[in-house]
């Protein structure tokens, strides 16, 4: 990931508290190694936001990067929407491992997600995903560049806090096979109701995106397909996100407990 809209040297923009709070909560805990570089904060706010301002001097002190003071009409230009409530960070890339090269979750859950294109819908996905407690989220065919700060403000900061790792289809599959994953893939044909299969951790969810869906070698090697029941007649797919916000906290009340 790349250049954010309008973003100087390089430099990511994120913009508002909530995606502040997400790096910072982030780069606390090690899961990314994303750093902020600087901070713009509005000068105009400081004043109204004393408490929140000097939090971010402490935490800057902290993490090593300065809070700018700046005039509001170039948070406006260097912004790509208008939540940002006066504050921006501007970051480095983050880097995403191998899933071959960590260590799995005993009797966690896990979502590979293919061909999920749309950085609003990727982010709204994992927003649910996150809240619904997975362990971590595997990305397939690389990473869209450019929009790390557009997937954090509408994952509301999940997409900073989720490990994130990358993954052929096919290794990801083998692995989680190997460690005594069952594999679960979200689609239509020889499936069963997601309300009527077993969805126990250990547990792999494959969800696709709305053009592509899931590869053909994945389907092949799942252990079970399971569908989204409709309450009425209803001839078109739900979104990929809404799809995986269902099925993600359907196999949390599974396993509740």
């Amino acid at each position: 990931m790349k250049n954010e809209k309008n973003a100087p040297s390089g430099d990511l923009v994120f913009e508002g508290m909530v995606s502040v709070r997400a790096l910072l909560d982030a780069m606390k805990s090690g899961v990314s190694d994303r750093r902020i570089t600087a901070l713009l904060y509005n000068e105009d706010r400081q004043k109204k936001k004393m408490k929140e301002y000097a939090f971010l001097c402490h935490r800057g002190q902290e993490f090593g990067f300065p809070v700018i003071l700046t005039p509001g009409d170039e948070i406006e230009k260097r912004a790509s929407g208008n939540s940002h409530g006066g504050v921006l960070a501007l970051c480095t890339g983050r880097s995403f491992p191998s899933l071959l090269n960590e260590h799995l979750a005993e009797g966690g859950f896990y979502v590979m997600m293919e061909g999920i294109e749309d950085p609003f819908n990727f982010g709204y996905a994992l927003r649910s995903l996150y809240a619904s407690g997975v362990d971590g989220v595997i990305l397939t065919g690389g990473v869209r560049e450019g929009a790390d700060g557009t997937v954090c403000r509408s994952s509301a900061g999940a997409s900073e806090r989720m490990p994130l790792y990358l993954a052929s289809p096919e290794e990801c599959v083998k692995l989680f096979k190997m460690k005594g994953y069952r594999i679960v893939c979200a689609d239509l044909p020889n499936s069963v109701s997601v309300y009527d299969a077993d969805l126990k951790k250990p547990l792999l969810l494959v969800v696709g995106g709305e053009k592509r869906g899931i590869s053909a070698p994945v389907l092949e090697k799942c252990d079970a397909i399971v569908r989204l029941d409709y309450g009425r007649p209803f001839d078109a797919a739900l979104s990929a996100a809404s799809a995986a916000s269902i099925l993600a906290f359907e196999v949390f009340r599974q396993n509740r407990g």
